[in-house]
């Protein structure tokens, strides 16, 4: 539950929000957003930022996402990048990167899928090889956000373990400018602030700094920065779904047909119900999680966290499809703003983790039951 200053943390937020709306500039939001201190409420005091955990970044999200102005990038830069850092990051990483990644001045993005791996961590074949000093990194990535607003990109590769000549999972920050690394944007139907990228990775000549971290401790970290994607992942759905469900709510309050609001009638009313109490189900799941992983329990952080990113997904796509639903033509039109929530409510059942993937966690993780691959 929300404590006194998450309270007044998700006031302050919801007031931003609602002074920016849905259309708004997101550059000067992010901006603002960072100026206030929002942007980096979960990283460390010490290099600008909040001093809090994923439970104060959680509430940001879902705030700006209730307002219809969601910042995807939240996810990305101070989650998922933000979060590796300041757990496993040199001195110097934290100094260069942590204070501009805690106002806004810098972002950075994040870059796992593969296009041959899919969900599958395991697959990924983006590798680095030492040359020298130096590491040569080599690979593909797909359905990375916002490299072109990024200063870097926190690149998920594999490197030969020197005992056992096995691939192990590091990561590394690689520059916008790098040589041998570039861009290629990806057509997508979806209609958001923040790009997707396809990007090649062609012998990338790094610096033995541009490591992150410990070279054994590669998944530890990985993980470190996934739990954290997924609860934010959540927060964005839950937010995405509540401001569906609050048009609807006020055109249900408003729309009269024979002399009665439509929201009077139970066929309209309950389903709207229904959509309120899984979202804030899906809400309680995600606090659990964050609380878990602020707590330092990575273990029961993950299992929480793929159960709130799974909730809120479900909760998200049928509050908006009710919403839709409610205002029957009306959610169509571009007035209403409901009908490009359609698409982007069903990222959240697909991205970061399919909803099938969570199933399997939770089948063998959680029940122990045994797998089928």
């Amino acid at each position: 539950m929300d404590t006194e200053d998450h309270n007044a943390l998700r006031e302050a937020v919801a007031a931003l929000g609602k002074r920016h709306g849905p259309g708004g500039d997101p550059a000067h939001l992010w901006s603002e957003a960072g100026k206030l201190g929002y942007l980096g409420v979960n990283l460390p005091e010490e290099y600008g930022g909040g001093g809090g955990g994923i439970s104060e970044l959680s509430i940001v999200l879902e705030e700006l996402g209730a307002a219809g102005c969601p910042l995807l990038m939240l996810v990305v830069s101070p989650a998922i990048c933000g979060t590796v850092i300041a757990r496993f990051g040199t001195g110097t990483q934290k100094e260069e990167w942590l204070p501009g990644l805690s106002d806004g001045t810098r972002r950075m993005a994040f870059g796992i899928t593969e296009p041959d791996a899919g969900s599958n961590s395991h697959r990924i074949t983006t590798t680095a090889r030492k040359d020298g000093t130096d590491w040569l990194l080599t690979g593909r990535k797909v359905f990375v956000s916002g490299v072109d607003i990024a200063d870097a990109t926190l690149i998920v590769g594999r490197t030969e373990d020197a005992r056992t000549g096995r691939l192990k999972p590091c990561l590394f920050i690689v520059p916008r400018d790098t040589p041998g690394f570039t861009r290629r944007p990806i057509d997508m139907e979806l209609n958001a602030a923040e790009k997707q990228f396809e990007l090649v990775l062609d012998d990338v000549r790094l610096p033995a700094d541009a490591l992150v971290g410990d070279e054994d401790a590669g998944l530890l970290q990985l993980f470190a920065g996934l739990n954290p994607e997924r609860i934010m992942t959540a927060a964005f759905a839950i937010g995405m779904g509540r401001h569906a469900l609050a048009k609807a709510i006020g055109y249900a309050r408003d729309r009269t047909v024979w002399n009665t609001p439509i929201g009077a009638h139970q066929a309209i009313a309950h389903p709207l119900a229904q959509a309120h109490i899984e979202l804030e189900l899906a809400r309680l799941m995600m606090q659990k999680a964050a609380a878990l992983y602020d707590a330092g329990d990575d273990m029961g952080a993950g299992e929480a966290a793929n159960m709130a990113k799974y909730a809120a997904g479900e909760a998200c796509v049928k509050a908006v499809d009710q919403a839709v639903h409610t205002l029957g033509g009306n959610g169509l039109t571009r007035e209403y703003g409901l009908a490009r929530l359609i698409t982007a409510a069903r990222v959240a059942r697909i991205a970061p983790v399919s909803r099938e993937m969570i199933l399997n966690y939770v089948s063998h993780q959680t029940l122990g039951l045994p797998k089928s691959y």
